[in-house]
């Protein structure tokens, strides 16, 4: 987590249906559905096209069966590919579109449920931003863990909608009809008492995040040194302000970097503890929208690090 741009090898892999081995040469993409020329691309066309490269958070959104349980996946990486927007052009898109259906290559059980193909869906005003069929990452070749050959990328989304082994893109009118967007990934509409009501939403757009980075969970502080409580915050969109807590009631302003693209943003506070005993460091997110990061109870809950005060 100290690097601003995380290494593969420290990229989160998180796998619903198993990993596809497949070759280059074996892989194709079909764009169909409400397109006025659908077509196929091998590998080789795909790569013909103008490359794009974004760099953004990718964050798992935890496992659908425990949507409230708080994670930390997370990651900064850059992606290199073709833009989706450019694709859908050479297709000539219908205006009756409104969403695009993304089929991966896994298929098997997940949760009970026999699923013949991961299948996920987005709105098709989201292409028009950065939305990439990423082909490297970090300047190299996805690994198969990561998509290889071929992959939907939807930077601010959480990462269940940036599809693996990509093979199919689909203009439709409506939702994707599979389990993976029916059944799972929807989370209920909160009443203003934080009740869950019977509307729900998709699994879309990344909640406002942030998680201290150093101290380190356990470290030793001097109470008469300044220390540098620093970290990362993230948010679909950007986050516009983050708050440390040094004991779990009152909040103070960090200095928050200001957002570039989709990338996180760096905070920092400087604190003299004057005190010894134990401290629970936390920091709090509040988008640009001004959403702000939850105390507990849900997938972007404060994360508090524990530290001793010697």
């Amino acid at each position: 987590m100290r690097d601003r741009l995380t290494c593969v090898e420290d990229a989160i892999v998180l796998c619903h249906l198993g990993v596809p081995r497949i070759a280059p040469e074996d892989w194709s993409l079909t764009i169909d559905g409400l397109a006025a020329a659908p077509r196929t691309l091998t590998f080789a066309e795909l790569l013909r096209f103008p490359k794009a490269e974004v760099t953004g958070v990718h964050q798992c959104a935890g496992s659908p069966l425990a949507p409230a349980e708080p994670t930390q996946r997370v990651c900064n990486v850059k992606w290199g590919g073709v833009r989706l927007a450019d694709l859908l052009a050479a297709c000539g898109a219908s205006t009756a579109a409104s969403y695009i259906w993304s089929t991966g290559a896994d298929f098997g059980e997940f949760g009970g449920v026999k699923v013949e193909a991961y299948v996920k869906d987005l709105p098709i005003e989201r292409v028009t931003a950065d939305v990439l069929v990423a082909y490297e990452m970090n300047d190299a070749p996805l690994a198969p863990e990561h998509g290889f050959p071929a992959r939907l990328v939807v930077p601010g989304f959480y990462g269940t909608n940036s599809v693996k082994w990509l093979t199919r893109l689909t203009l439709a009118a409506a939702r994707a009809g599979g389990p993976f967007t029916t059944r799972w990934y929807n989370d209920p509409v909160r009443d203003g008492d934080g009740r869950d009501g019977q509307q729900t939403v998709p699994v879309w757009s990344i909640a406002p995040q942030s998680v201290i980075v150093e101290p380190a969970p356990g470290a030793a502080l001097e109470r008469s040194r300044s220390t540098e409580v620093w970290g990362w915050a993230w948010a679909d969109g950007g986050v516009g302000a983050v708050d440390v807590s040094v004991d779990g009631v009152t909040w103070q302003p960090a200095v928050l970097e200001a957002v570039q693209g989709r990338a996180w943003q760096r905070f920092i506070m400087s604190w003299t503890p004057g005190r010894s005993g134990d401290a629970k460091l936390a920091s709090r997110a509040t988008s640009k929208n001004g959403e702000m990061q939850p105390a507990s109870g849900w997938r972007n809950a404060i994360y508090a690090v524990p530290v001793t005060l010697v």
